[in-house]
């Protein structure tokens, strides 16, 4: 028996399930709209604006979640900065979790001023001060540099989750290598299906919607076979998956969100909405299958 069996159980609430799925599927459509920026055509700008959008939103949000999940929510700060040497900053590169903190920090600053372009673009910013910063954002060379640093921040980010959970010493979570790289994928189908249900909205054309399309079926299909390795790769953990949140897993997200989407080559919006339910499923499943082990540890009398 693994020895993460024993561990205790990290004191999350429900807050931490949407920060980690809107997190991932922020960084998702940002890396998105980053690779459009630099290698898409003019026909692209439409998606590559509510890329922006949707990551500057998810921004907000998932550090809003993970911060209102802190038992001390004020003190977040302290992540960041010395609190007696202030305003030293507070930066360990070998801990996870400060690391990822100054990330997503980062990441929600670069896609605000992307996203402040995209509104300024759209001639939707009133204040002068925000004008000036959008003005500044359309700038063929700034967009593309800040483009390219916030995209390599949203595929950092939305793989994080993943690699937190890892290094976090509980079932399922710390037995395999490959839960920063499902987390990864879904975040890449989950940011995908965002922009092929909002990006009409905003005027995209139909082949940017059908590349939106294509990428997602790819996406999907290295997820499933990334959920593979991952299950595979914990070996007689798996024992675990034989709860509600196993059927909820092989139902939900292989089933409902993987599977379904693939065959629904005709309504990529149906698919897209199926994607998310999908993602969101796989964030459940895998956070809430720790719930058990007590249950586990009763039928196997330890």
């Amino acid at each position: 028996m693994s020895d993460t069996f024993f561990s205790g159980a990290p004191h999350w609430t429900w807050f931490i399930i949407p920060y980690f799925f809107i997190g991932g599927l922020a960084g998702g459509a940002y890396f998105l709209a980053a690779i459009l920026e630099w290698f898409g055509q003019p026909a692209h700008r439409p998606v590559i604006r509510t890329g922006y959008r949707v990551a500057a939103v998810g921004a907000i949000l998932s550090g809003a979640f993970l911060t209102i999940d802190l038992g001390r929510p004020l003190r977040f700060w302290h992540m960041l900065f010395q609190s007696e040497n202030f305003p030293a900053i507070m930066f360990k590169a070998w801990s996870p979790i400060s690391f990822g903190a100054w990330a997503i920090l980062l990441f929600g600053l670069f896609s605000v001023l992307s996203a402040l372009g995209a509104m300024s673009e759209e001639g939707r910013l009133n204040n002068r001060a925000l004008r000036a910063v959008g003005g500044v954002m359309q700038g063929r060379g700034v967009a593309k540099l800040v483009a390219a640093l916030g995209g390599l921040l949203g595929f950092f980010v939305a793989g994080y989750t993943g690699v937190l959970l890892s290094v976090t010493n509980r079932p399922i979570w710390a037995d395999s290598p490959w839960l920063g790289a499902l987390f990864l994928v879904s975040g890449a189908s989950t940011g995908a299906a965002t922009l092929i249900l909002l990006a009409p909205r905003r005027g995209a054309t139909p082949q940017s919607l059908d590349w939106l399309s294509s990428f997602d079926r790819s996406a999907l299909v290295v997820e499933l076979l990334v959920l593979v390795l991952f299950l595979v790769s914990l070996g007689s953990v798996n024992r675990v998956w034989l709860s509600f949140w196993g059927l909820l897993l092989l139902v939900g997200v292989v089933g409902v969100g993987i599977a379904a989407p693939l065959r629904l080559h005709g309504n990529a919006a149906r698919a897209a909405k199926l994607v998310l339910i999908g993602g969101f499923l796989l964030r459940v499943a895998t956070m809430l299958a720790s719930e058990g082990i007590e249950r586990y540890h009763m039928t196997a009398g330890t």
